[in-house]
């Protein structure tokens, strides 16, 4: 009886572990390829959508490679990353940091943060919606967020595009 109450035991643990550190993720690619959706207006007028602010992402916590660019498209406002590839992970998210760049967990957490959405793939060219009222002099970084570890993957600062 002893020896299946330890069995029982470390299945539970194991199972526990596995919900919370999701090794398996560490080995599965999401790969997204979403375009640019313009806007009726944009497109009527035959404009393309206006490049706000771009940056290169630098790793932190894991390698990442990829473009982050705000533009207006039809009136409202995206963060697009482009070329994009990281780790994947449980939980993570993409943030608009205040700060001009984040080299560490403690600038995401200390500054303060606007969540954009959970990242839709760790591969490939994808879009988030960026709200209207967001003051873009103050965020000024996007970061790959791991929320289940408070990790930062990697930050892009942004800077203005001419």
């Amino acid at each position: 009886m002893n020896r299946r109450v330890w069995i029982a035991a470390l299945v539970v643990l194991g199972g526990v572990g596995w919900y919370l550190f999701r090794p398996d993720l560490l080995f599965v690619n999401k790969r997204v390829n979403e375009g640019i959706a313009t806007g009726s207006a944009a497109a009527e007028s035959g404009a393309g959508p206006a490049r706000l602010l771009g940056g290169s992402f630098h790793s932190v916590a894991h390698e990442t490679r990829g473009t982050a660019t705000i533009l207006e498209v039809g009136g409202k406002r995206v963060l697009r990353l482009t070329d994009f590839t990281t780790s994947n992970g449980p939980d993570v998210r993409v943030y608009l940091v205040a700060a001009g760049d984040a080299s560490d967990n403690e600038t995401v957490t200390k500054a303060g943060f606007v969540e954009l959405g959970k990242l839709k793939g760790n591969q490939g060219d994808q879009n988030y919606d960026v709200p209207s009222d967001l003051d873009l002099t103050k965020y000024r970084a996007v970061t790959i967020w791991c929320r289940r570890f408070s990790v930062n993957f990697a930050t892009a600062p942004l800077t203005p595009v001419s």
